[in-house]
């Protein structure tokens, strides 16, 4: 297992997860190619992101590739919190192939993720959920995540919101 960063090597695989999450949304948003023309247009877009330009905060992106040069999962680390973040997004948003669900990824993925934020010098790490999906919940508790509160989007969605130390 490693992360890799999204480059045109990953063009086709990159395709292929993002099909296979179907009409549901995609998590991380940041990996979402509906509204793309090209993966080149893509990478651009998400350049902007990593650089935190315009509405966005500096941020790094990952794919995590198992033995078989396979998408499992992907990860969006934010390097800083701004409103919206602090309240629903958190510093990192991930996510795991539906056909690769259940298999131990997600843990394995937060536990690098949170060392890049240590790297970044990131001292407290929020993380959120939907209230409803138990399986993050307890990756995020697993990796020492405290939870502090429920918080209730303007779409009526119910957020938990974890933080985790890493002094």
């Amino acid at each position: 297992m490693r992360l890799v960063e999204p480059s045109l090597e990953w063009k086709e695989q990159h395709e292929n997860y993002t099909e296979e999450w179907g009409l549901e949304r995609m998590v991380p948003s940041s990996m979402d190619l509906s509204g793309f023309r090209s993966y080149e247009e893509y990478l651009k877009a998400l350049d902007m992101r990593v650089q935190g330009k315009g509405q966005w905060v500096p941020s790094s992106h990952y794919f995590l590739v198992n033995n078989f040069n396979q998408i499992v999962g992907m990860i969006d680390i934010r390097h800083e919190l701004n409103e919206y973040l602090r309240t629903i997004g958190g510093h990192i948003g991930y996510s795991i192939r539906p056909s690769e669900r259940k298999k131990g990824y997600t843990s394995y993925l937060l536990k690098e993720a949170l060392i890049i934020c240590k790297e970044l010098n990131i001292k407290q790490v929020l993380i959120t959920c939907n209230e409803d999906n138990i399986g993050s919940a307890k990756v995020i508790l697993n990796n020492g995540g405290i939870e502090v509160d429920l918080f209730i989007t303007e779409e009526g969605l119910m957020k938990r919101r974890f933080w985790i130390s890493l002094n």
